[in-house]
This record gives C-alpha cells, structure tokens and sequence, in this order.
C-alpha cells in the first residue's frame, strides 16, 4: 500500500497553512502513527540547519519544516523541505537543493535551467520519507490556484501530483471575502487536482461559528467539498515561516507589550527592518520575555526610547549595510549608548570593514566599510557554513555574565576576525564595551544569554527588571520554550498547543477516513467546533 499523503494547500500566503500542518504532525504522531513533513520547495529567509538525508553532512531547510519535525517528534533532516529559495534582492534567490547551496538565479533562469533537477530532488526525498513513515503531511506554499504556474508548482499541484495526494485547502477569514477565495481557487485548479481535495478548513476566525453555517453549506452545495473545520483566530505561538508577519519596510511594529507589566518598568529593544532580514525568529525569545518589548523600527527610524539594539541576520549583509548607512542608521548606532547585539549578518554590519564584498553584494566594491562598533573584519568566500552548535559560552560586553553550554545553529558566508582591542565570545563573536556580536542563531532561546542581555538593557535603562513570576512564570521564548523542552506541558509547548487547535476543530476522523489510516483516540468533531 502506498504511504499517505496529505497535502495542506491555501488559498493565499499566510493563510495557517504551516500551523495546520505542525498540528496534524502533533497529533497523528501523539496517537502512533510515524508522521514525515514535507514541503517541496519553499521561499523563505528563515532558515534552520539540519543533517543532509544522508546523515553524513548538514544542510539548511525552511523553519516550518523544522518546526513541523519537530512537532512530529522525528529529527529533521533536509528531506523534509528539499529545495529552498532564499530571497537575494534584485529579483534574485539562493538556490538551496538537499541543504546545498547551488547558487544565485532569476526566477526566470530557475525556471529555464535548474526546474526539473528541483522536481527530481523533491520526488526523491518524498519517496524516501514515504517508504519509512506512516502518513506525510506535506505543506503547500501561497496559493495552490496561480493559474499562471500551474505548469511548475512544486510545493502545490506537482506535490499532489508525484505524491498521489490528498488535498485540504486553507482559508483565512481575517482576510476577508473567505467563500469567494474558496469557490474560485476550487474553481482553478487543475481537474485532476480538483478531484483530490478531500476537505477544506476556514482558519483565523473571531466570533460565533455558528453564524458562518449558511455559507458554509453553500459552499460545500455548490463544491462537492466539505468544509471540515473552523480554527478560531488562536496564534499558538510557532515561529513564522518568513517575514510576512513582520512590519512592512518603512513601518515600525512593537510586539511584547501584552505582558501585563506596566509601561514604566518594561524596556523596549530595537531591531532595524532591513530589507533583506533573515531568521528572524531569533527574537521571538526576546518578546516572550515579561517586561521586554521588541520594536522593529524602519531605517530612518531614530532610537530615542530605545533601550537596547539587536541587529539581525540578512541574506545580502552588503545591501543592507548600504541600505542603513544611506537611511542614516548607522549614525544613530554610533550615538546610541545603550547595549548593542548582532547576530550572524548583523553581527558582520557592526564590524569596520567588509573584503570581497562584490562576492555578495550587487556592487562592484571589493571593500565596504561597516558600522564601525567593533574592530572585526569579515571577509566573505563562496564557501557556506551551515551547522548546529552547542558552544560553552562565555560571554562579555551585553552578554557579559552569561555561561554554559549554548545550543544554536550558524547559517553564513565569510568568517570574521578581531583586529583591535575586543574580547573574544564563544571562539566567533567578539564584544568591546557595550558592543557585542555572535554567529550563533537562536542565541536568545538560551536562557544565560537572554537573561544577561536583558539584565544589560535594563540596567542601562535605569530600571528595576520585573521579577520572574511577577507577571507569570518567566519563559524561555516562542521557538526556544519549544526547542529546548520538548516535553513541556501544552501550557508551555507551541506544537501540543497547535494540536490542540486543529483536535478541538477540525474533524479529523473525516481526513483519517480519506487518508485511509488508523488514528488511535480520535473523534468525530464537528466542522464549527462547538
């Protein structure tokens, strides 16, 4: 018998597809079943290093395939997302294939030169995760009804394709005019494709279900297709697949400031929009922390009221170096006398200068002065480094005081070296005064870093750090709580929570009934959720 696919398709980008998914990984795996996630080509900047299939290498992936391996309690490797798109700018992406690195293209040049080598790579981690578990649930990516790619979509109508699957369309009602994104993306869907969607599901929704049954028969009297459930707006707190949920550039977006702690006793740390800004789950921890705001502030943004600066990652350091210096930012830094940290390309912004800067940048520059904060050198190779660590950490600067093993991962080009008077942090970062920056991603989902770093910010604020459990218990942030207690109550667990969401209102049965599979425990629940 052919292992089962499901593929969770949408209607649009950000529309709970990547949520669903994680749940259902949670809750087929929680009653026996092996579950394997799958997403065949992704287009993400977010980005988590793993082992290659074969084990013997690691490779990177998009972070919702992490995350759904994660809830699907299997180690993740890059068969779980086999080709990765990373924007570059300019119309251009990495190109990432089983975790490599093949190069920079035009959407145009992928298509015409590298499509079919993606299509063979996808097919081949599919039929490999198959033949070991019991049930796939594969995540489709935007869309599944762009007409104009229906030829060449990967993640969506190829995926449904090779993997003889079946198919549940997401739909998000916050979004507005939810039955007509419905009707029409049934409506433009290949036939064959058409024929495979077992169910859909409304997602994101605020209010009384029950006042949507008359669309909701409508629908499915006009379709042929039940509507098998309707997810509250309920965020359970995974990390976000790209930089969709973050503020568009120009604007400025605090998040954190639900917290319960007054206004006056709270700090707020701002992290620069820069165009091209990678993994930027690396800050989650900070916003879960009580008392600590994170404000993504646009480039031209001053930092008045800021308490304490992280720079982010970036796919093109050079760009976005330029893009901040013309904006005025770096002027900003230098007069800011607050604790200042960059992680991986933010940590390259801080340094004086940046060699063989054409080798990413768009420019023709082979030397670009940096920031200036710390005197660090970075000079870039075509050589990539993607590995997890687990560093025995001794911090300084704003990170001073922080020990112990420190779990993360790096994802980068180039290597930099201190040039001055800084002090070395964990054998790759460096700190001078209040000035510090690291290689390490998920820095802040440790708690001796975080904690450091927040005590840092408060202290050069002038103010008294709430304390743990003044507000609630204290947590080690979004992906961090997560990652770092796997077995954490579903108080404290994002993937049990994301289970729970999908148990409680999604019929579940009626997919295990279409998949063909036994699902220990469930029960018939109805499409509202009541």
């Amino acid at each position: 018998m052919t292992t089962p696919t499901l593929l969770v398709a949408g209607t649009a980008s950000h529309v709970g597809k990547s949520t669903v998914a994680a749940g259902l990984c949670r809750l087929f795996a929680d009653r026996g079943l092996s579950v394997a996630p799958f997403k065949a080509q992704n287009m993400s900047n977010n980005a988590r290093a793993v082992a290659t299939a074969d084990g013997d290498d690691f490779g990177e992936i998009g972070v919702s395939q992490y995350v759904q391996a994660r809830a699907a309690r299997v180690a993740p490797t890059t068969d779980h997302n086999p080709v990765l798109l990373k924007p570059h700018g300019d119309g251009t992406s990495q190109l990432v294939v089983h975790g490599r690195a093949v190069g920079l293209n035009a959407a145009g040049d992928y298509y015409a030169t590298h499509w079919e080598d993606a299509r063979k790579a996808a097919v081949e981690s599919h039929r490999r995760l198959a033949s070991e578990a019991d049930v796939v649930v594969a995540e489709g990516a935007g869309s599944i009804a762009e007409i104009n790619l229906h030829d060449r979509d990967l993640a969506n109508v190829e995926t449904a394709r090779f993997a003889d699957a079946d198919v549940l369309i997401a739909a998000d009602i916050e979004r507005g005019g939810v039955f007509a994104s419905l009707l029409g993306t049934l409506e433009l869907l290949p036939e064959d494709v058409r024929e495979r969607v077992v169910g859909a599901v409304i997602t994101k929704f605020r209010g009384d279900p029950s006042l949507l049954e008359p669309g909701l028969d409508e629908i499915e009297e006009r379709t042929g297709v039940p509507v098998l459930g309707v997810l509250p707006y309920d965020d359970p707190g995974l990390p976000e697949e790209d930089s969709l949920a973050l503020p568009a550039e120009g604007e400025r977006a605090t998040v954190g400031d639900d917290d319960g702690v007054a206004a006056e006793n709270a700090v707020t740390i701002g992290v620069p929009r820069l165009p091209r800004i990678s993994n930027a789950t690396d800050f989650g921890p900070l916003s879960e922390t009580p008392g600590v705001r994170v404000a993504y502030l646009p480039l031209d943004a001053t930092l008045d009221g800021i308490d304490g600066v992280v720079l982010p990652g970036s796919k093109n350091t050079v760009d976005d170096l330029l893009a901040l210096r013309d904006a005025g930012f770096g002027d900003e830094l230098a007069a800011f006398d607050g604790p200042v940290v960059g992680i991986c390309g933010g940590y390259q912004l801080l340094g004086e200068t940046i060699e063989n800067a054409d080798i990413e940048g768009s420019g023709d520059d082979e030397t670009v002065d940096g920031l200036g904060l710390l005197p660090v050198v970075t000079r870039f190779s075509h050589d990539k480094r993607v590995e997890p660590v687990a560093v025995e950490f001794d911090g300084a600067g704003p990170l001073a005081g922080a020990t112990g093993t420190v779990d993360g991962y790096e994802i980068h080009m180039g290597d930099s070296r201190i040039v001055g008077d800084a002090t070395t942090v964990s054998g790759d970062g460096a700190a001078l005064g209040s000035v510090a920056g690291t290689y390490i991603h998920d820095l802040f989902a440790n708690d001796a870093p975080r904690n450091a770093f927040v005590n840092a910010v408060y202290e050069s604020a002038g103010r008294d750090r709430p304390a743990a459990g003044a507000t609630g218990a204290e947590t080690s942030g979004t992906a961090g709580a997560a990652e770092t207690d796997a077995d954490a109550g579903a108080a404290g667990d994002p993937y049990d929570r994301a289970a729970a969401l999908v148990a409680d209102n999604l019929d579940v049965a009626a997919l295990c009934d279409a998949l063909g599979v036994a699902y220990r425990g469930v029960e018939a629940t109805r499409r509202t959720g009541r």
